[in-house]
């Protein structure tokens, strides 16, 4: 069991495979010339392997596959054949562009939920985002993993001057599709220009959509990132991922192990413990899991408060976004 000091039990761990994306959001990758790691630096399918295991064996019971963008790395398929021997809940985080090349080895590893990162419903919007006109591919992908019965919730981050047109159409998309969208209050990373008065908050959201739907409160559960709500009858369901306004630290169980080997006990946090370089050199793994996890802050990394209005992003020590991994 890999316990914080402050109670916390850590069982879900969250695996980047590559830094490397086919898609470049502003607010996740700035600049199109990206320095990606080299390749000696990344794990190998082995070292993936052999640190999953550990995590295991320490009463990791879910892990996420993450990226950059998780599908483009090649040995992808491999890998989650692979992860798929081990008891845990095996899931995904991707753009959905390469989800009909991999359909069939997720159903395979027995993977039955999938998040599809997906920021507009507008084709040209989404041009001008990702820089990539791939947007009637994510969508056709999207219906594709609902018809094979996979459970999909769609990741879309709530950026200010964009989503405030569009959080009704979401919405409306879940009357007729059993989508569960999930609205991601935008945080800071470095290069991505974070501003407090950017971000779009889960109550300001919220009235956006009592102005035009009925609203009902799902229950959330233990461990939900995710504050859940649906229009009665309507066939999905629509949630507030509330980072920056409500953090829910309080009740964290993730962990994150970045695509060259280190252990990130919080996506805020600085701190980084180099599990890679240790495996290679035949050194302990476990000891340092366990310190990662005892040195976890109480809250946001410890970089800023629970007012994020008075967060200085330029204060803000971290990687950026696609270095850190979904």
């Amino acid at each position: 069991m890999l316990l914080d000091s402050f109670g916390r039990i850590h069982d879900y761990l969250r695996i980047s495979l590559t830094d490397h994306c086919n898609f470049r959001c502003s607010y996740c990758m700035p600049v199109e010339e990206m320095e990606w790691m080299p390749q000696s630096k990344l794990m190998s399918i082995d070292e993936i392997l052999s640190l999953a295991e550990t995590f295991v064996s320490l009463g990791v019971k879910k892990i996420r596959l993450t990226g950059g963008e998780p599908l483009v790395r090649k040995e992808f398929p491999e890998i989650l054949e692979r992860l798929s021997d081990f008891p845990v809940e095996l899931t995904l985080t991707t753009n959905g562009v390469l989800i009909h090349k991999h359909i069939d080895a997720l159903k395979k590893a027995g993977v039955r939920s999938v998040n599809v990162s997906l920021d507009t419903l507008n084709r040209e919007k989404f041009h001008k985002l990702t820089r990539r006109d791939q947007f009637d591919l994510v969508w056709e992908n999207i219906q594709l993993l609902l018809k094979e019965g996979f459970r999909v919730k769609v990741n879309a981050v709530a950026l200010h001057g964009m989503i405030e047109d569009e959080f009704c159409d979401f919405i409306q998309v879940t009357e007729k599709l059993p989508l569960h969208v999930r609205f991601i209050e935008f945080m800071p990373f470095a290069g991505n220009h974070w501003q407090s008065k950017e971000v779009v908050t889960a109550s300001q959201m919220l009235e956006i959509a009592k102005e035009k739907f009925d609203v009902s409160k799902l229950e959330d559960k233990k461990h939900d990132t995710a504050k859940k709500y649906q229009v009665p009858g309507f066939a999905g369901t629509f949630a507030f991922i509330t980072t920056m306004s409500a953090h829910f630290c309080g009740d964290c169980n993730r962990i994150r192990l970045t695509a060259d080997g280190k252990i990130k006990n919080c996506l805020f946090g600085k701190e980084e413990l180099d599990l890679l370089g240790a495996l290679r050199k035949g050194e302990p793994i476990e000891s340092l899991i366990r310190l990662s996890i005892s040195q976890k802050h109480q809250a946001l990394g410890g970089q800023f408060s629970a007012d994020y209005e008075k967060a200085d992003p330029d204060k803000i020590e971290n990687r950026s976004m696609i270095n850190i991994g979904g």
